[in-house]
């Protein structure tokens, strides 16, 4: 799920407040993770971007396994439903908090 908030904020700092866990950076892209659970998966899977006119672009789903193949990026990821929806609900709602 694509969507996107104008706002001017720390992404490192958006990061942690969100309670995602940095998995590093590619360019100006951020990638984090949310657990829900105690193991690795499920978890939500966050890429954020930031543009010079603050805003943020947000690329948000939910991992539900790892891999099937060893290389290989597929996964069983979903970009739409309940699960996702809410979370996106919740990063808009921290955003404006402040």
């Amino acid at each position: 799920m694509r969507f996107s908030v104008k706002k001017n904020e720390n992404v490192a700092l958006l990061i942690r407040k969100l309670k995602y866990v940095p998995r590093g950076a590619e360019g100006e892209e951020f990638n984090c993770v949310k657990y829900l659970g105690d193991s690795e998966y499920p978890r939500f899977h966050l890429f954020i971007k930031q543009d010079r006119d603050n805003n943020l672009f947000f690329n948000l789903h939910l991992d539900q396994k790892k891999p099937s193949y060893e290389g290989s990026p597929a996964h069983s990821g979903e970009y739409e439903g309940k699960l996702v929806e809410e979370e996106k609900e919740r990063i808009i709602k921290v955003l404006e908090e402040e």
